[in-house]
Formats: C-alpha cells, sequence, structure tokens
C-alpha cells in the first residue's frame, strides 16, 4: 500500500477481512480499475459467519468484486478421548505451550466433515440461480442467471411448490428459459390459491434442481431455492370468547399472587417476579426470568463485546420487584401488574421493566412487556424473557425459519415453515459451547411430552426462539462438549430480539441494524396451555380475544 492505495505493479487488489463500506470504497475508486478480490473474509470461528448477504449484495452490485475465500472450510480439531468422553481437541488440550486456544476451530464444517448450521447459509447466499418478486399475485417472478458459462436451461429444472402450515397445497414444473449467464428472465408460475383459510400465510417455493448428472452431484440435486410469501388476503380467525370461559380465583398472600381456574393455577412471586403454572395437575412452567439480557458469548462476542457485558454485569443481574398489583377485570379475566428493576450487584446501569400479565379462565396468560434500559449501556446479548420448562415436554415444534440454527445475519438459508423435532436436536455442538439454536421469525413454538400434553407461546409480533437442556451459564463455562451437563429441565428463551453472530474473532463486528440496541422495546407473548389432541397449528393462529 502507497499513501492508502494498492501499487500499479499489482495486477488484482487483494484485502482481507474488509468491512463492506471499505470494500465498496475499493470498487467504486475512480482511480482505478482492476479486479478486487478478498484473500479471506466471513472468518468463521464457532457460532459465526454472519453478515454474509451483505457482503454479496455488494459484491453483486460492483463490477469490479469478484468474490473472496471464507476462512476457512474446516475446524481443525483432533479428535481426543478422555475419561470415557470423546471430543475435539485444541490449542493447548495436549500440554502445549505456547498454543493459539480454539483459534484453529474456524471451519463452516466440524473436524469430521459434518456441515456446520453457517454451511447452509453459504449455500443459500452463492447458489447460481435466484429469484425476484414481479407480481405474485399472476405468479410472475423474475429468475436470475448466476452462472458465468451456462444457459440456464442446460443447469437446472425449476421445479415450485405451494405451501401454508407446512404442508404442499399444490406443485409442477415450469419450464426454464434459456436465460444467458448473468441474465434473466420472467416467468409463470400456475399455481391457483385455494379459498383462504383464516390466519393462514401461504408461501410459493421455487426449487432449482440440476437438470443432468455433473461430476460432484447427480441429477435432481437441489443447488437453491427462493421464497416468497403471497400476497393473500386471509381473513382474521375468529376472536376467542371470554364470556365462555370458566370464571376464575384471585388470591394475595403469604408473598405470591395465585390465580387459579377450573384447570390450573399461576403463581406469581412477589419479591423476584418469578411464576410457576400447572394445568390441569401438570406443572408446565417451574421457572421464570421476565427479564433475560445474557448468552453465552460466541467467539465473536469474545473478541470485543463480551468484555462490556461482563463490565456491566448482564451475566450476574438480578431482579427485585418494585411494585406488584392484582386486580380482577372480570369473572373470567384477572390481571397482574408488575415493575422490576434488574441490575448487578454494585453496577448502577440496569433495566427498568414492566409486565402486564392478562390471566383468562380458559388457562391463556397474555403477556404484555415493557424493557426500558438505563442510559450507557452496550448493545445487549439479548432482550426476552426465559422459561425453565420439565425437560419432559420436550417434543417442539416452530412456526419459523429453520430446520437448523439462525441469526438475524444469518438467516437467508433457512426457510420459514412448520418444523417439529426434539430439544435435544437443537443443541448445536460447537467445539468450544456458545450461544447456539436460535431460530428468527418464529410464530409459535410448542413443546409438548408423549401424549401431547404442553405449552404454545405464541408472538403477537415475530419472535426469536430457542430450547436447551442448557442454561446460558452453562455454555458459557464449558470449554468444550462433554464438560457439559445435560440437566433435568429445559430452558425455552422466547426473544424479542437476540444480537446477530458478525465475523468479530477476525473481522468486522456486527452489523448496526443487528444489534440490540439499549433502548425502550415493547413485545407480547400469548402463553397456552396444551391437551392431546390440540391443533396447534390453528391454534397458533388465534390470538383475539372478546
Amino acid at each position: 500500500w502507497t499513501l492508502g492505495r494498492v501499487p500499479r505493479s499489482v495486477d488484482v487488489i487483494s484485502v482481507m477481512y474488509p468491512t463492506i463500506e471499505f470494500l465498496v470504497e475499493l470498487a467504486t475508486d475512480p482511480r482505478d480499475d482492476r479486479p478486487v478480490i478478498m484473500c479471506e473474509y466471513a472468518h468463521s470461528m464457532g457460532n459465526s459467519t454472519g453478515n454474509l448477504k451483505e457482503y454479496w449484495d455488494a459484491i453483486r452490485g460492483h463490477e469490479r468484486l469478484c468474490g473472496g475465500f471464507i476462512w476457512d472450510w474446516i475446524d481443525q480439531g483432533l479428535l481426543k478421548e478422555e475419561g470415557g468422553a470423546r471430543y475435539w481437541a485444541y490449542g493447548g488440550d495436549f500440554g502445549d505451550e505456547p498454543n493459539d486456544g480454539n483459534f484453529c476451530i474456524n471451519g463452516i464444517l466440524w473436524p469430521d466433515r459434518t456441515p456446520q448450521p453457517a454451511a447452509w447459509e453459504c449455500k443459500k447466499v452463492l447458489q447460481p440461480v435466484e429469484a425476484e418478486p414481479v407480481d405474485l399475485e399472476r405468479g410472475e417472478v423474475r429468475v436470475l442467471n448466476r452462472y458465468d458459462f451456462t444457459r440456464l436451461n442446460e443447469a437446472v429444472e425449476i421445479l415450485w411448490e405451494l405451501r401454508a402450515d407446512g404442508r404442499v397445497l399444490q406443485s409442477g414444473r415450469v419450464p426454464t428459459p434459456p436465460v444467458e449467464p448473468h441474465g434473466s428472465a420472467v416467468i409463470k408460475v400456475p399455481y391457483e390459491v385455494p379459498e383462504p383459510r383464516p390466519g393462514t400465510e401461504y408461501w410459493l417455493v421455487l426449487r432449482y434442481k440440476l437438470a443432468r448428472d455433473t461430476p460432484w452431484a447427480e441429477r435432481g440435486y437441489e443447488v437453491g431455492w427462493t421464497q416468497f410469501k403471497l400476497p393473500v388476503r386471509a381473513p382474521e380467525p375468529e376472536p376467542i370468547r371470554v364470556t365462555d370461559m370458566p370464571p376464575l380465583r384471585l388470591e394475595e398472600g403469604k408473598g405470591a399472587v395465585r390465580v387459579t381456574g377450573r384447570d390450573f393455577e399461576l403463581v406469581v412471586d412477589e419479591e423476584r417476579g418469578g411464576l410457576t403454572y400447572t394445568y390441569q395437575g401438570r406443572l408446565l412452567i417451574k421457572g421464570a426470568t421476565l427479564l433475560d439480557v445474557w448468552r453465552a458469548p460466541t467467539d465473536n462476542d469474545a473478541a470485543r463485546m463480551a468484555r462490556e457485558w461482563l463490565r456491566f454485569g448482564l451475566d450476574r443481574i438480578e431482579h427485585r420487584v418494585e411494585w406488584l398489583r392484582a386486580a380482577k377485570l372480570s369473572p373470567q379475566v384477572a390481571q397482574v401488574e408488575l415493575e422490576l428493576r434488574s441490575s448487578a450487584l454494585r453496577i448502577s446501569a440496569g433495566f427498568w421493566s414492566h409486565y402486564r400479565l392478562l390471566v383468562y379462565g380458559n388457562g391463556d396468560i397474555y403477556v404484555e412487556a415493557r424493557v426500558e434500559p438505563d442510559e450507557g449501556l452496550p448493545p445487549l446479548p439479548r432482550v426476552g424473557i426465559t422459561l425453565q420448562v420439565p425437560g419432559r415436554y420436550r417434543h417442539v415444534t416452530w412456526y419459523g425459519r429453520g430446520p437448523h440454527e439462525n441469526y438475524r445475519d444469518r438467516r437467508e438459508g433457512a426457510m420459514v415453515d412448520v418444523y417439529s423435532g426434539t430439544v435435544e436436536e437443537q443443541y448445536v455442538p460447537y467445539v468450544r459451547p456458545q450461544e447456539n439454536g436460535n431460530k428468527t421469525d418464529v410464530r409459535w413454538v410448542a413443546l409438548r411430552d408423549g401424549e401431547g400434553w404442553g405449552l404454545m407461546a405464541i408472538g403477537v409480533q415475530l419472535m426469536e426462539v430457542s430450547a436447551h437442556f442448557f442454561t446460558a451459564h452453562d455454555l458459557a463455562r464449558a470449554k468444550h462438549t462433554h464438560e457439559l451437563t445435560w440437566r433435568e429441565d429445559i430452558y425455552l428463551h422466547l426473544d424479542y430480539k437476540q444480537r446477530g453472530l458478525g465475523g468479530a474473532s477476525c473481522g468486522p463486528d456486527v452489523l448496526p441494524q443487528y444489534e440490540v440496541h439499549p433502548e425502550t422495546v415493547h413485545f407480547d407473548v400469548i402463553l397456552r396451555p396444551l391437551r392431546p389432541g390440540d391443533d396447534v397449528v390453528e391454534l397458533g393462529k388465534r390470538r383475539r380475544y372478546a
């Protein structure tokens, strides 16, 4: 570099871990015409590879930007057995001094070549075919051929699906137009929307599959997909009739407020604001943290932001109820209001939060939350509610992005749909344990036991969700996967927002639009008990009361 410029003796400009702004600056310098390639970018250490879409928006938007090389392909861990436990070891685990710790764990594959969630983001962002809406009501979309040397019809077949509520309603195939490399064409997808069902979202999915065998994959392999939310005007579901519900009983005393219905009991602690909830004799909520702002630092957090979080005591927040009021609003509705002051011991900066719990005779709890951070706090790990749920409710279903983990700056490769699995399957075993398993754009989530009893949470706004048999502190303390002890209970995080991932272990941090800024926020969640036979898809649409 000479006076901030690359000497003309270099044919190709190469930089390492630039910000997107600097990359664009290089590409638009009127004094230069050379191609720009990042020799390293998107450092993928642990739960990482955030902001990849924004890099590629810039690359595709500027002719001189040619791409870059993600650091790197695979975690360079070594399998080690100790005390009967097998785990991936890294620097220092063999008594080696000096060492770089886990700075060799930077891949989008685990050491055994299993793809990590970041690999699916890379595949989506880099897919060779994409589409954009033209007129979705008429089924018109524009397909973009990103291949450099191949006509589109020589490369892929285009299949389509009309989806709703996790099911395929219609499907078919569209003739692939002979689009030249880097060209585009408008196609018409012949879907027909059925009579819209109340509260239902409809999605059009295009899938791009290889048209012929290749040396690396057989015909029919999916190289990419695009999902569009269709502009369908579905009617609102019928509101839940309050007057049809059984009456409630409200009691105060012995340090708690109790709301009891025909089938349930809610107990709210007057000192710390915790709560328990029992439905038809089954304990569904064992405890709750109404304000949770901590996450186990990712490798990117640990590079800078985690030090700020620890300085402000976000890992050791204590809660105190400032006031609590309870009243019956009608025979079938009780209201519990409380205000919390939350801060770490000997730390002045903290949070004020206000909660209004509307408890209905059918067992529903409508939670209205307002969180007000003090001035001077750094961007936060998360803002949300955490519920402690007995471990028997280990079968999880959600309507949001999935099936793999995703975050606000790494969610392009996760389609919105209805997914199911176990809580154990949501754990992502990063070589050094850290925050994992999050899901974004979640409409609702349900935890059930083998018989169908359980609890669902419905976001009045889109929320982020994760469920684990570990606490965030468990993950933060562990240095290797075998050091984690699975707990008996599930910790269900219902977040207004969680911080993105970025790439600050070696490169730019989380972009401003993906931070959780310390500002006043409002969010609402409905907690609803489940019985065997309940249809969670339909129950998730019912959010209004009358």
